[in-house]
């Protein structure tokens, strides 16, 4: 299994960065999870959006799914999608609220997307999904991944959540969020830390940590330090380097 990072920044796109966007690929299958604002552009230069097997968004927030628009305007008129069904799994009501964003006069998107609610546990191509809810105001839901015994869990948006970390035992790789800087009255339930990020990774005994999500206003290095801190093998993503898991 390889995660390629296409972006990575937090609540919206940064200077350097689109917001979230990994591909995930094996033996062939290629998954996105989530498509952030910005993230069409530099996917273009990392696949063919025709060769996306599947999507998975983790929840509706702007920075998680809003691209999902230009990659349907992509299917519908650029005369290289062959026009076959991507199934895209996300939380109930994805339907609605992204055709919203995909507005040609009221056209649904069953054209370009098969919807899947987000299930518990289920498997797209060689990828088995396993799904836990976590610490986030608007439904959202971490996955992992496994694959010849490979696993990679991604959080999405969450604050510290003993499901997430349980969902994350002993995984391979763990690529968590990493928004709030660490300073005092932050909102609960909402993101991470980087020493919370880093605590997850310790309690879930995971193999390394990938710090991610972090917006174009908090210091990353400062976040990876705090990841550090408390679970060395921890490393900040780059938005186009690919990590192996």
């Amino acid at each position: 299994m390889e995660l390629t990072v296409v972006g990575c920044s937090g609540s919206g796109p940064g200077p350097r960065s689109a917001a979230s966007c990994y591909l995930v690929e094996h033996d062939g299958f290629r998954l996105l999870l989530d498509l952030g604002n910005g993230a069409f552009g530099p996917l273009q230069g990392v696949v063919d959006p025709d060769h996306v097997d599947a999507v998975y968004l983790t929840h509706l927030h702007a920075d998680h799914c809003m691209d999902v628009a230009p990659f349907v305007v992509w299917h519908r008129w650029s005369g290289r999608s062959t026009g076959r069904r991507i199934p895209l799994v996300a939380p109930p009501g994805a339907e609605r609220r992204l055709a919203v964003l995909c507005e040609e006069g009221g056209k649904p998107l069953t054209d370009v997307f098969d919807f899947l609610p987000t299930p518990v546990s289920a498997q797209l191509g060689p990828l088995t999904l396993q799904t836990a809810r976590t610490e986030h105001p608007l439904e959202c839901h971490a996955v992992r991944l496994t694959a010849h015994g490979a696993s990679l869990v991604y959080t999405g948006d969450t604050g510290p959540s003993d499901r997430v970390a349980q969902l994350a035992r002993g995984a391979d790789v763990l690529l968590a969020e990493a928004a709030h800087p660490d300073v005092p009255d932050l909102p609960p339930a909402l993101h991470l830390t980087g020493r919370q990020a880093g605590e997850m990774a310790a309690a879930a005994r995971v193999g390394r940590l990938l710090v991610t999500h972090v917006p174009a206003w908090v210091d990353p290095d400062a976040q990876l330090a705090a990841a550090r801190s408390v679970f060395p093998a921890s490393e900040l993503v780059r938005p186009g380097a690919t990590y192996p898991v």
